[in-house]
């Protein structure tokens, strides 16, 4: 190996001892960046409520958990949503909030079923205002063939709401057989994206009106639970045998465990906040593999891509609300490719990257200059309250 070679991996080795130390928080107060899906965000999950938490349904830290119930799987998610302005081209807090929390559910290979919907209000918000975000909530549900079967509803001193926040919580099913996780990606494997990155960020930035900026954008946020099954079961009937998983022993809840991940659909992820490149990291970090991206293969739009550069944005972190990361196994990924395009949410669907053996636990990117660099956790929080 060549002295710049051996630098090269001294740096990429430091790099992984660092990620391997049990995370500290050293901050004594919450900062917006807390929120941001980054690296203070995975510091304060960890250090605060999965040390105080911690259980093998919560460890995993997946979009939804997913156990049994008597003879049935069901997938559990919760997400609260603080998006400001609370309307913006291509939706508002209301659809997001269903949608959100449909996605969570779809990618975790579950048929979402039913939501809660907990709303905090805020004295002097417009009566107006909230049926809107209401009609928006019923339509989303109604296209995501969910129902909104219990709810709350509160009211806080003016000034201390933003006029509204929603939580929604959904339960859906999954099949017996179906295995996912980002623990699960192997080398070899190929990263897939359903479409361009980065619209719903950079549609709520500019809607703030708080830059001289404008551009044609429509937030991306829609019900991903169609294309999530269309897509394993074109997976499942390739496969012939119905399941994602090639053996092994057996999950605290009665799941298939253990052992490789069969061929198929690995893992699928929702890039919300943090985007692309914070799923890219997760899985990176929790199946012990390397991800190469090609800078030139991820879809940005030209409106996205403009903004982010006049803003000092990087679209891999920019939040969609109607996309997902798929990690799917190479002998699947021409049946995987033609199902997602099939679908009008999904028609963009392209490969941007690759599983590898080395270096674990890291993100790289070929550039288009033609170099290669490390892409890690978001650090600060250049876009507060996009969800």
């Amino acid at each position: 190996m060549t002295t710049a070679g051996q630098g090269a991996s001294g740096v990429l080795d430091r790099v992984e001892a660092a990620r391997r130390r049990r995370p500290k928080l050293r901050d004594t107060h919450i900062t917006s960046a807390h929120g941001a899906g980054g690296k203070a965000t995975a510091t304060l999950v960890d250090a605060v409520f999965l040390e105080a938490l911690r259980n093998p349904l919560l460890e995993p830290l997946e979009d939804a958990a997913v156990f049994a119930a008597g003879t049935e799987r069901l997938a559990l998610t919760t997400d609260s949503f603080v998006v400001t302005p609370l309307f913006f081209p291509g939706g508002n807090i209301g659809d997001l909030a269903v949608n959100g929390t449909v996605n969570d559910l779809a990618v975790a290979g579950a048929r979402p079923l039913h939501l809660a919907c907990a709303v905090i209000l805020e004295e002097g918000m417009d009566i107006a205002d909230l049926r809107r975000i209401v009609a928006s909530m019923a339509e989303a549900a109604t296209r995501a063939g969910v129902s909104i079967v219990t709810g709350d509803t509160k009211v806080v001193q003016r000034g201390r709401a933003d006029g509204c926040y929603i939580t929604t919580t959904g339960v859906g099913l999954v099949d017996p057989g179906l295995r996912l996780g980002a623990s699960l990606a192997r080398p070899g494997d190929v990263v897939v994206v359903t479409g361009p990155i980065g619209d719903h960020g950079i549609t709520v930035l500019l809607a703030r009106g708080e830059l001289d900026l404008s551009a044609d954008l429509r937030s991306d946020t829609a019900p991903l639970s169609a294309l999530t099954a269309r897509l394993l079961a074109a997976v499942n009937a390739q496969s012939g045998d119905g399941t994602q998983d090639g053996g092994g022993t057996r999950d605290g809840d009665g799941a298939p465990g253990g052992g490789a991940a069969g061929g198929g659909v690995r893992a699928m992820r929702d890039a919300t906040r943090g985007g692309v490149a914070t799923i890219l990291n997760e899985v990176a970090k929790a199946s012990g593999v390397g991800v190469v991206v090609d800078e030139a293969a991820v879809p940005v739009r030209t409106e996205v891509r403009g903004a982010c550069e006049l803003l000092g944005l990087d679209p891999l972190y920019v939040a969609c609300e109607g996309r997902m990361v798929v990690i799917v196994a190479p002998e699947a990924v021409d049946t995987a490719l033609a199902a997602l395009r099939a679908d009008p949410l999904g028609a963009q669907s392209t490969v941007i990257g690759r599983i590898v053996d080395d270096p674990p636990g890291t993100v790289l990117l070929n550039t288009a200059f033609g170099g290669t660099r490390i892409v890690d956790l978001l650090v600060g929080d250049p876009l507060p309250r996009i969800c």
